[in-house]
């Protein structure tokens, strides 16, 4: 089937345009995206203060397990609902996972790749300012960011719908009628 916009490369340039324009303006009310924001923040904060001053060594360590454990639930059920979205939509995983191939809006898109990686930067680098510390537990903190990616992904990500099935059906072994 073709639309206006396969017709009119323009149209769907755009369309691309306008719905990066929308997601910009409104992006600051999204949840995941505010949520990422002050955990990035919470966790660079707190991990810095950790590395300059051994007091906050616990509530580093509270910081990063608890964005870890988060991040993980974040995933999990992000590929829960991608599997169940993936009935009907054409899903890939490097959309759902990563917001790529058009999933999200440009400026949502960057915004949770630069938070994820900024967790990534703060961990490793202050992993490094003490090395054999319990500041190594920050490196588990990314997956938060992660988590939050792919639940972006599996919530509001944009996907094809998937295509009809063509033919007939294949033989399965042990595929009785």
């Amino acid at each position: 089937m073709v639309t206006s916009s396969d017709a009119d490369p323009d149209a769907a340039a755009s369309a691309d345009a306008a719905a990066d324009a929308g997601a910009g303006a409104g992006m600051e009310l999204d949840r995941i995206v505010r949520v990422d924001i002050w955990a990035t923040a919470i966790f660079a904060v707190v991990s810095a203060g950790a590395a300059a001053w051994s007091g906050l060594l616990v509530p580093a360590v509270a910081v990063d397990v608890a964005m870890f454990v988060a991040g993980c639930v974040a995933f999990l059920y992000a590929y829960l609902r991608g599997i169940g979205r993936s009935r009907e939509e054409a899903i890939t995983l490097a959309g759902l996972f990563f917001l790529a191939d058009g999933a999200a809006p440009r400026l949502v898109a960057r915004a949770l790749r630069a938070l994820l990686a900024a967790q990534i930067v703060v961990a490793v680098v202050t992993a490094a300012v003490r090395p054999f510390s319990s500041l190594a537990f920050g490196i588990l903190a990314p997956m938060f960011g992660l988590g939050l990616l792919a639940l972006w992904g599996a919530v509001h990500g944009r996907f094809p719908p998937r295509a009809a099935a063509s033919g007939p059906r294949p033989e399965v072994a042990g595929d009785e009628e």
